[in-house]
């Protein structure tokens, strides 16, 4: 199955950002998103987005709720991947966005 969701990592965070997911430096990594996920389930897939290209996936272990947002104080859920995850060896062209989007992995090879 291919479903997740996509997350833009922000330029700020460089090449060594994004690098850090596929490398093998690290072994797991936090993504978040408002309220609780009502579709994902563990096992799914955060994709992630860099400069507007679609780069890797990373396979979902565990969700952590309680959350809530430093600057808003509204809940979110704490999403944990594994990594390294499974980087593209082109990248894909997708727009880049704030938030979390659903998606069926359809543009996902093989």
């Amino acid at each position: 199955m291919s479903f997740g969701i996509t997350k833009t990592i922000p330029a700020s965070r460089g090449q060594e950002g994004i690098d850090g997911l596929y490398d093998g430096s690290i072994d797991a990594f936090e993504f978040h998103m408002a309220g609780s996920p009502s579709k994902l389930r563990v096992g799914d897939w955060v994709y992630t987005i860099f400069q507007d290209q679609l780069v890797g996936r990373c396979r979902i272990t565990e969700f952590i709720g309680g959350a809530s947002n430093p600057k808003s104080g509204r809940p979110r859920t704490l999403i944990m991947v594994a990594c390294p995850g499974e980087r593209l060896s082109s990248p894909l062209p997708r727009k880049g966005h704030r938030g979390t989007r659903y998606f069926e992995g359809t543009d996902w090879p093989g």
